[in-house]
């Protein structure tokens, strides 16, 4: 499934805690984002319509509930870097990280520890 930038900054409020009526999303949106009340209710509409979120009515309004999870999106969003980008090839993609973003010792150790688990069959 396919969310663009914006839906997905929809989708990180519902991911921190749900059900959400979308004067709760309004509300917590608004605080970073220079948004119309009109664009976020039109992102809530495209994400129900794409099925990333169900809505259910409450009342005279309505809550909104992601059915998309956060760990499925990230999986398919680094699956189509990895594609896209390095011919989906793990390799070029580590090595072009440690080019050009410093690695703390301890992601050093993360990366290493991983490593060693593959190679154990984990």
């Amino acid at each position: 499934m396919q969310i663009s930038e914006a839906e997905s900054v929809v989708m990180e409020v519902l991911w921190r805690g749900s059900p959400r009526s979308s004067e709760e999303v309004i509300t917590e949106l608004s605080r970073d984002q220079d948004w119309q009340v009109s664009t976020i209710k039109t992102l809530l509409g495209r994400l129900v319509k794409k099925g990333a979120v169900k809505a259910a009515k409450d009342g005279r309004r309505f809550s909104y509930s992601p059915v998309l999870t956060r760990e499925a999106w990230a999986r398919s969003q680094s699956s189509n870097l990895l594609e896209r980008v390095f011919d989906g090839r793990l390799a070029p993609l580590i090595a072009h990280f440690t080019e050009t973003h410093k690695l703390s010792p301890k992601d050093i150790a993360d990366v290493k520890r991983l490593l060693k688990d593959l190679d154990n069959g984990k």
